[in-house]
Order: structure tokens, then C-alpha cells, then sequence
């Protein structure tokens, strides 16, 4: 098994792909490996005052802009890149060389493998299927778990670096001042082999979580029939948040999804204030997605608890 690990590294340190370093060829052979219509780009520069520059663009625009990413990405911007929207892809994220080799011996076929910075990987796999968002963020989970992925990256949209630009986090640069390149090693595009099988799996973890909920909040109604559930307005009244709205909005999503409230009704009960202040609509949408998952995962570590 050491063996073959050592071989599949060895074929992948000479992958062919970015022999040159050729940004243009990469951006163009992990584009269409990753085989969305619509991508979401980010632009994130830690030190700016505007941290992420978001963009979205189709293929073509994307492959239009290589210049400009470039420019930018010399000024201290890190390109990343996820599908915009529902997909078909996993991203694992800071694996090494070992657990690249691993995925393919198993089964787990990548259909993109970037080498972000020196000896660390992420790779895309790709299911054949657009998955919903919640089948899509168990196989990211299950797929971190197994492949000894970052669990902090494990979820249905998170972004992942577009290869032919420089990593440009300061503990890399090098003593001559430069960064190293992101590296695209391999771009298949294609559907690893166990993709049937597992997805069954986790269409059967996603069916069970679904029970499970429906139980609780089954109980819940039994044990409080004459309970009115609360509104949001209540949790907005109360002194204990000190008018901060974003934890009345995390305290009020957690009651709600506990207590029967469907997930549709608490997405528009927060939406009921004014959230202008965090964007354009993508972004109030954005923050919205991500109150409702911090209280759903919230809730299922304590059921699991």
C-alpha cells in the first residue's frame, strides 16, 4: 500500500498541467473540470478594508478576465473560485499528498487536484449530480471526515482556489520575496467511481436527521400544546441582546427551527428587517443561509449530544 501511495504521488508531481506555470491554460483546464455554468470568484485581501471582492461570471467571462485576476492577485489579492448555485461538486480541503493517493485507491476518483501551496492539496469531486444544498453539505462532511479534509471547509459553497495565481498568504513567501503558484495537477473533470454508493449513503444520513427533526418537533408540539411560539418581534424587544440584531437573529432562528417553525418562515422572518447594511440582495441572502445553518447545526450537535 506505501508503495502504490508513493507512485500515485509521484505521477501526480509530474503532472503535465501546469508544467509551464501558464495561467491562462490552468484557469481554462479547472473551469471546465469543474464543469458549472456560473462560477463565483473571490478576491480576498486580509489586509484591505474591503477584504473580499466578490464576482460572478460564466465561463467565458471568467476566461476573459485572467488578466485582470492576474493584476490583481500581484496587488495581494487570493483568487478563489466555487460553482455559483447548486452543483455537483465536493470540495476537501488541506489534505496531503497521502490522502490524495487514498481517494484515488479507494474509489474517490477527483476530478480537479490543486496543490495550493507546497505538499498541501484540495481537491473537487465530482458526484455526477447537481445535489441539493443539504445532501451537498453531508458529503462534503462525510467526505472531510473520511479523507482527513479541513472540517471548517466542509460545507455545500465554499470557495476553493482557482490554479495559475500566486497563494498569497505571508508564511509562504519565499526568501527571494516571491510567492509560489497554485498549482492544477490534474483536471479530469470526470465522476469518481463509488459515486452511486456513496451518494446513497448520504441521502440515507440526510433522510434520518430529516426523522429525527420531525420527531423532535412533534414532541415539542405535545409537550406545549398551549404554548403560542414566539415571533421575532418578541426576541427584537428583548433587553438581554442589547440591540444587537444579529444575535436576536441567530436566537431567534435556533427557537424557531427547535420549536416547529418551518425553515422557509424563519428565512422570512429574518429578512423582515431592514439588512441593506449587508450588501446587495446576494448578501442579505447570503447572511440569511448562514444564521439558518448555524442554528441547524446548532441543533443537530445537540441531538447528537
Amino acid at each position: 500500500m506505501k508503495h502504490a501511495l508513493q507512485a500515485s504521488f509521484q505521477r501526480l508531481s509530474r503532472g503535465t498541467v501546469m508544467a509551464t506555470k501558464n495561467t491562462e491554460e490552468a484557469v481554462q483546464q479547472q473551469v471546465d473540470a469543474m464543469r458549472a455554468e456560473v462560477f463565483e470568484i473571490g478576491l480576498f485581501d486580509p489586509n484591505s478594508s474591503r477584504q473580499m471582492l466578490p464576482r460572478v461570471w460564466d465561463r467565458n467571462t471568467l476566461l476573459r478576465s485572467t488578466s485582470w485576476l492576474r493584476l490583481k492577485n500581484g496587488r495581494g489579492r487570493n483568487i478563489y473560485i466555487r460553482p455559483s448555485g447548486e452543483h455537483r461538486l465536493s470540495l476537501i480541503d488541506d489534505i496531503g499528498w497521502r490522502a490524495v493517493g487514498r481517494l484515488k485507491e479507494e474509489g474517490f476518483e477527483p476530478a480537479v487536484i490543486v496543490e495550493t501551496s507546497p505538499g498541501n492539496f484540495q481537491v473537487w469531486l465530482n458526484h455526477g449530480v447537481v445535489l441539493s444544498k443539504d445532501l451537498s453539505t453531508i458529503a462534503a462532511r462525510l467526505l472531510a471526515r473520511r479523507f482527513l479534509g479541513d472540517p471548517a471547509s466542509a460545507d455545500w459553497r465554499h470557495y476553493g482556489r482557482l490554479a495559475g495565481f500566486t497563494n498569497r498568504k505571508e508564511k509562504y513567501r519565499k526568501e527571494n520575496g516571491l510567492y509560489p503558484f497554485v498549482l492544477l495537477h490534474e483536471a479530469s473533470g470526470r465522476t469518481y467511481k463509488r459515486a452511486s454508493e456513496f451518494l446513497c449513503q448520504v441521502k440515507e444520513i440526510l433522510s434520518q436527521a430529516r426523522q429525527k427533526e420531525m420527531s423532535c418537533r412533534q414532541s415539542i408540539r405535545v409537550a406545549q400544546p398551549l404554548s403560542p411560539v414566539k415571533t421575532i418581534e418578541d426576541f427584537r424587544h428583548r433587553s438581554i441582546y442589547g440591540g444587537d440584531q444579529t444575535r436576536v437573529d441567530l436566537a431567534y432562528a435556533l427557537y424557531a427551527l427547535a420549536h416547529g417553525v418551518s425553515e422557509n418562515d424563519a428565512r422570512n422572518a429574518l429578512a423582515s428587517r431592514d439588512l441593506t447594511h449587508k450588501g446587495d440582495s446576494k448578501r442579505q441572502q447570503e447572511y440569511i443561509d448562514r444564521t439558518i445553518k448555524k442554528a441547524r447545526d446548532r441543533i443537530e450537535d445537540n441531538w447528537k449530544s
